[in-house]
């Protein structure tokens, strides 16, 4: 997978500000910026708002099912007024919003025993899916080191976050993959 320069990156985050902002207003957007070739590409990708450094929407997609550039505008547009965890963002918080943009690889099952996972596990530099019973449950890459996680406490928090026990990874039935993600920050 080819990264995204940081020219590539702004423009991500232009993208995503742009389709947030007019998700929350109701206007149409305008002034799309000339994207390059690699926003044609499909990519997994989740776009991440903050306001005042707390969570106020992360939506995405775990999987490159559609085009990058098509997959930042609906991520963004979700995250703004449909993240169900959170209220819809209103106008006039948008100018304390800030954007994250993440583009993911191609997740992986990691394959070793349960009990050899933490030890698969590098914190900084993987996130995870919890697969397990038709529950899922994703954590960015980033989440682990914000919260100081070691890699058994992000395994139990993405198990958490999917639904099911905190342990559930030690269960062969349980299947985790990991991705990593390229960090675009306002």
């Amino acid at each position: 997978m080819h990264l995204l320069s940081q020219t590539e990156g702004q423009l991500a985050l232009q993208l995503a500000r742009l389709y947030a902002e007019s998700a929350v207003t109701g206007n149409p957007p305008h002034g799309d910026p000339e994207l390059t070739e690699i926003f044609t590409e499909k990519r997994g990708v989740f776009v991440t708002l903050t306001k005042c450094g707390d969570l106020r929407g992360c939506i995405g997609f775990p999987f490159p099912v559609i085009p990058l550039a098509d997959a930042i505008k609906d991520a963004a547009q979700h995250a703004a007024i449909h993240d169900p965890r959170f209220y819809p963002v209103n106008e006039g918080e948008l100018r304390q919003i800030k954007i994250e943009v993440t583009i993911l690889t191609q997740p992986v099952l990691l394959e070793c025993e349960p009990g050899e996972r933490p030890s698969a596990v590098i914190v900084g530099r993987h996130g995870l899916i919890a697969e397990m019973n038709g529950h899922t449950g994703l954590l960015l890459p980033q989440v682990a080191v914000e919260y100081g996680w070691g890699p058994v406490e992000f395994l139990r928090e993405t198990c958490n976050k999917a639904g099911l026990h905190p342990d559930a990874w030690t269960n062969a039935s349980c299947n985790i993959l990991t991705f990593e993600g390229q960090i675009f920050k306002e």
